[in-house]
């Protein structure tokens, strides 16, 4: 009688080197922390040094690394994403959570707001790809995961810029999928629609509350959590996703379905 196969979970993360952006709060928060308890060793960035602190005491393991860093010093990312894999080793995935949302009408949206909506949730990750392709920073199969959004997908009046931002968003991961594709990189998004985090809570603060009941009548499920977009970046991240690229991963609580 033969003896039986050992178990596999094939979302182990174990001993693997993950960069995760935005971890001071939110997804990205949730996220480090999801892919600590799959076993990854995990550096954080964001810009509040205390927040990121925080985000390390939830985690399980040891040996993270909390790394300050803005991520709006575009074309600093590839050196210093280069100092990151060299004293902590090179990476095998990136959640890049880090973004900003901020609702304003078209006639109000002027150059500096538009490029500020760009320049963290479109040029950070953009340099992020760079940096992850450059020799030695990443490994044989890494997978890069965007966090874009379900407003790439549907009209939003007094949101579209960062409709805009979100759609490049998913556009550059498809190219970026094709071109990264020799250096043996994945890239993928999710695509959440709203989840309980404090830009959410910035987002509910424009409207009022009979506004905001109307809104969430459009979600058959409810608002999503944090852990919700986690699990999903895991799942992208780890060899689950082995032979996916370019897909865009819509969490939206059926709000699109209706």
């Amino acid at each position: 009688m033969s003896s039986p196969s050992p178990l596999v979970n094939p979302m182990d993360l174990t001993g693997r080197h993950l960069l995760v952006t935005g971890a001071s709060s939110g997804i990205g928060r949730a996220t480090a922390i999801l892919l600590s308890q799959l076993g990854a060793r995990v550096t954080l960035t964001g810009r509040d040094a205390d927040r990121l602190g925080k985000t390390v005491d939830l985690m399980a393991g040891t040996d993270h690394r909390a790394v300050p860093f803005d991520l709006g010093m575009i074309d600093e990312i590839p050196a210093w994403l280069r100092g990151l894999a060299q004293t902590g080793g090179p990476f095998a995935g990136l959640a890049h959570c880090a973004g900003v949302q901020v609702s304003k009408p078209i006639r109000n949206a002027d150059a500096a707001f538009m490029n500020d909506m760009f320049r963290i949730n479109v040029s950070a990750g953009l340099s992020l790809a760079r940096a992850f392709r450059q020799r030695g920073s990443a490994v044989e199969g890494a997978g890069i995961v965007f966090v874009a959004s379900a407003s790439a997908f549907v009209g939003q009046a007094g949101n579209v810029v960062y409709c805009a931002a979100k759609g490049a968003v998913v556009a550059a991961a498809r190219a970026l999928a094709v071109e990264l594709a020799r250096d043996k990189i994945r890239v993928n998004c999710v695509c959440p629609a709203l989840v309980d985090t404090e830009m959410a809570d910035r987002f509910r603060s424009t409207m009022s509350e009979a506004q905001f009941a109307e809104y969430l009548m459009h979600y058959p499920m409810g608002i999503g959590r944090p852990e919700d977009v986690a699990n999903a970046i895991a799942f992208l991240i780890a060899d689950t996703a082995r032979w996916m690229t370019g897909s865009s991963l819509l969490l939206d609580g059926g709000l699109l379905a209706g």
